[in-house]
């Protein structure tokens, strides 16, 4: 009789234990609101290599010096963190300190929001070569769309940098510690990114993330320094403004000059999917906008040319290892170049070709069609003339918003996509 009621109730226990944990409020979760995609600043050689090149401000890395960088966040929180990121680098790197801030103006900071930032309970790190770091988290109310200062300073040389190149918001780079000053008057500056990959916030539980992935007209190359004026930055603007999207936030991992197929500037988008799209807290969609340079690549160099169906193998290889980690992957057409550089009448018809395959072939979950909603009626290899800023390759501020005004909004608030939980680092 025994036995029979302790049977009994176990069973009861195992019955009503999963209601009991499926009613358990939902607790908030880390997810990216801001990340950038990176590469490793080659310093320029001259022809012959007889005379020294002029390189590139802070190619050669940094000594003794503070780099204080800005960034936009998407969605808000009220603590977050740092990614640190050495993915492209050959020898340690030493960060004696690292401070966040919310951004006043310029290289001014908001007093009172300053916040040193520790690694492991220590004030600074030590990024080992191809190594990814996460700050201590720190508390902090960051508002969507807010503008963040991050400041690191490397006490010892650094070597050439992990880098991104276009980062379209100011860095002032100053000698010494100033981490934790005000503003860095007289400052050097650039408007690159250095070691910082990503910052996370701890958001509501149903936070998620879209990866914009793609070359440069999603970095945003054309568009205005220091405005927010590259699509997926437009269309975060759009999210935070619709009370059924403000939870989504959109991160930016273009590279200018990127390929689907071939490392060129940066490694291919084949080569760095794992890096900087599935890695990232909270994915839950991909938006993928790649090819027209593997196409003009072709064009100027026939060692280096693809077909159709090597670029459409290289997006189904895309399409099927992220939907593998559960995303949803919308597929995006690549927008017109006639009159760019490496313009020509067989990359043409490439690019067609990929474009009615990304239409029709119902491989993606969902279609942007950005070519669409930037060619010109007239002549529909080319921009609409108030689109193009003059190369004919990269759109100009209205042709980004243009951009960001044909994605669908319904394409993240369907029941499907709501159903599918953010995911997890």
């Amino acid at each position: 009789m025994q036995r029979r009621t302790t049977l009994s109730l176990l069973l009861i226990l195992s019955l009503c234990l999963p209601l009991a944990l499926s009613q358990q409020p939902a607790q908030p979760r880390w997810v990216t609101t801001w990340a950038t995609a990176q590469l490793l600043v080659r310093p320029a050689t001259p022809p012959g290599g007889t005379q020294a090149a002029k390189q590139p401000l802070a190619a050669a890395g940094f000594e003794n010096q503070t780099i204080r960088m800005i960034l936009r966040t998407n969605i808000g929180g009220d603590r977050l963190r740092i990614r640190l990121s050495n993915a492209f680098g050959s020898q340690p790197v030493v960060i004696g300190a690292a401070r966040v801030a919310l951004q006043a103006e310029g290289s001014r900071i908001v007093p009172g929001s300053d916040r040193a930032l520790s690694f492991s309970g220590k004030p600074g790190c030590t990024l080992g070569p191809g190594v990814v770091l996460l700050s201590d988290p720190v508390d902090l109310k960051v508002p969507p769309l807010t503008y963040l200062a991050v400041s690191l300073y490397f006490p010892e040389p650094t070597g050439p940098p992990t880098v991104h190149a276009t980062g379209l918001h100011t860095t002032y780079i100053k000698q010494g510690d100033r981490t934790a000053e005000e503003s860095l008057a007289e400052a050097s500056t650039t408007m690159s990114y250095y070691w910082l990959a990503g910052v996370e916030v701890l958001a509501r539980p149903n936070a998620a993330l879209i990866v914009a992935l793609g070359d440069s007209i999603t970095d945003g190359a054309a568009s205005t320094p220091n405005t927010d004026r590259t699509w997926p930055a437009l269309l975060a603007a759009r999210l935070a403004a619709s009370p059924q999207t403000s939870h989504i936030a959109v991160a930016n991992l273009g590279i200018g000059g990127n390929r689907v197929l071939r490392d060129g500037t940066g490694a291919s988008a084949l080569a760095r999917l794992d890096r900087d799209v599935l890695s990232q807290p909270g994915v839950q969609w991909l938006m993928f906008l790649e090819g027209i340079n593997d196409i003009g690549a072709g064009t100027r160099n026939p060692a280096q040319a693809v077909t159709a169906e090597e670029l459409i193998a290289g997006h189904k290889q895309i399409i099927e290892r992220a939907r593998a980690m559960g995303l949803k992957v919308i597929g995006c057409t690549l927008t017109p170049y006639e009159g760019a550089g490496y313009y020509s009448e067989q990359g043409e018809a490439i690019r067609q070709a990929l474009n009615q395959w990304i239409r029709t072939s119902g491989a993606y979950d969902a279609v942007v069609d950005f070519d669409a909603a930037t060619r010109d009626p007239q002549n529909p290899r080319r921009f609409r003339p108030e689109y193009d800023p003059g190369d004919h390759l990269h759109p100009n501020d209205k042709g980004y918003q243009a951009m960001a005004d044909a994605v669908d909004l319904k394409l993240f608030t369907t029941a499907r996509a709501a159903s599918t939980p953010a995911r997890k680092r």
